[in-house]
């Protein structure tokens, strides 16, 4: 009878655990497991997200790929192409002369490895170039290059200007906890009133920072007319900071570092900072290091873990993030310029002909691409972390 009784004591409660975890299992299956297996399915079909029939979809195979990933080029984009893949090859190779001496030796497989690159590249850019030019699309690489370089921005501003605030609100003052809070603020505001916000702010006619700029001019100009210069030495206008495709990125890029700058990424190397020993500081201050050699010595081994993590999560959120701002501010434009890669997925699945499979194959294009660099990180980027 004990042994029934303590079996069905272990069923039930099994039964009750499995009940409690069955709207977490639901949700899973039904809103992430369902659609990025349906998402994987058809990129590789033909489908107008306006014909919701099943016999709307048809197999496509790698043609979503192909159009994708296909490179628009010049008359002399192969030779272009080519040539860089030969410089990249060279110095490859002398740095693993230089870094191993073993890798002398195998300087020639690395060197018909290279060549076997050429090779498949200059073939490919040929196959898009001559034989079947229709499969590229310009518009996706141009996206793929906004999101390279907001990320590559991004995450290198929220290191520097993040620990450099952290290592400031990590002093021992007086009233420290408020201005900590004053500087995460921002983080729990709306995103997208911050978006409006800065839209104002860059209006080229009303935003107050054009016209702060135009009031500096002016307060520039008089002084130089008091001083017995031109009456107008200064006549050039602020930019159109959104408007212009020159300007439109360093504008996202100023605003994410605003945005970012007392933000999680500050709290963590905060706790990072509080957690160097003591004792580390005061043997230094006792042999004479100065400010600099002890953050490079100390702080910046010490905090290299923190350091690693925000760097992969930036590099993620890099190249997964953009849309709210580019949808807000300036939907894509002016001429592409602040189109991002789910930017660019959004208008294909939802406006574009709503090619819902076109749109699939840009999203798996892009979970390849930040798996790839996370392996990367993770694979070289902890040999520089201290543990």
């Amino acid at each position: 009878m004990s042994r029934t009784r303590t079996q069905s004591l272990r069923w039930l409660d099994s039964l009750t655990s499995a009940i409690f975890c069955l709207p977490n299992f639901v949700g899973v299956v039904v809103f992430v497991v369902f659609p990025v297996t349906a998402s994987l399915l058809l990129s590789f079909c033909y489908w107008r997200g306006s014909r919701l029939e099943l016999d709307a979809i048809r197999w496509a195979g790698l043609d979503n790929f192909r159009q994708l990933l296909g490179f628009r080029t010049s008359a002399n984009g192969i030779q272009l192409t080519v040539g860089w893949m030969w410089v990249i090859g060279v110095v490859a190779l002398v740095y693993l002369a230089a870094r191993r001496l073993d890798a002398v030796r195998r300087v020639g497989q690395v060197a018909a490895v290279a060549g076997l690159l050429i090779l498949t590249g200059g073939g490919y850019l040929y196959w898009c170039r001559i034989i079947r030019p229709e499969w590229n699309d310009p518009l996706f690489w141009q996206a793929f290059w906004n999101s390279f370089v907001l990320m590559t921005w991004g995450v290198g501003g929220r290191i520097v200007l993040c620990l450099a605030m952290a290592m400031m609100l990590n002093q021992r003052l007086r009233e420290i906890l408020v201005h900590r809070t004053i500087y995460f603020l921002p983080t729990v505001s709306s995103a997208i009133a911050l978006y409006i916000l800065w839209q104002a702010l860059y209006h080229p006619d009303v935003g107050v920072i054009n016209r702060s700029m135009l009031q500096i001019r002016d307060v520039f100009n008089a002084l130089v007319a008091c001083l017995g210069g031109p009456a107008q030495w200064i006549t050039a206008r602020p930019p159109n900071w959104l408007g212009d495709p020159t300007t439109a990125k360093p504008a996202f890029i100023l605003m994410g570092w605003w945005q970012q700058v007392g933000g999680l990424t500050m709290l963590l190397y905060l706790a990072a900072l509080q957690g160097i020993p003591e004792q580390l500081y005061e043997a230094a201050d006792i042999d004479g290091a100065t400010a600099s050699r002890k953050f490079w010595h100390i702080t910046w081994p010490m905090i290299s873990p923190t350091t690693f993590f925000i760097f992969i999560m930036g590099v993620v959120s890099g190249f997964q993030g953009g849309f709210q701002q580019a949808y807000i501010m300036t939907r894509g434009g002016p001429a592409g310029s602040t189109t991002t890669i789910d930017y660019f997925i959004y208008n294909k699945a939802f406006f574009e002909n709503q090619e819902m499979g076109y749109a699939s194959a840009a999203a798996w294009v892009l979970f390849s691409v930040i798996l790839v660099l996370t392996l990367i990180n993770w694979r070289y980027g902890q040999r520089h972390v201290h543990y």
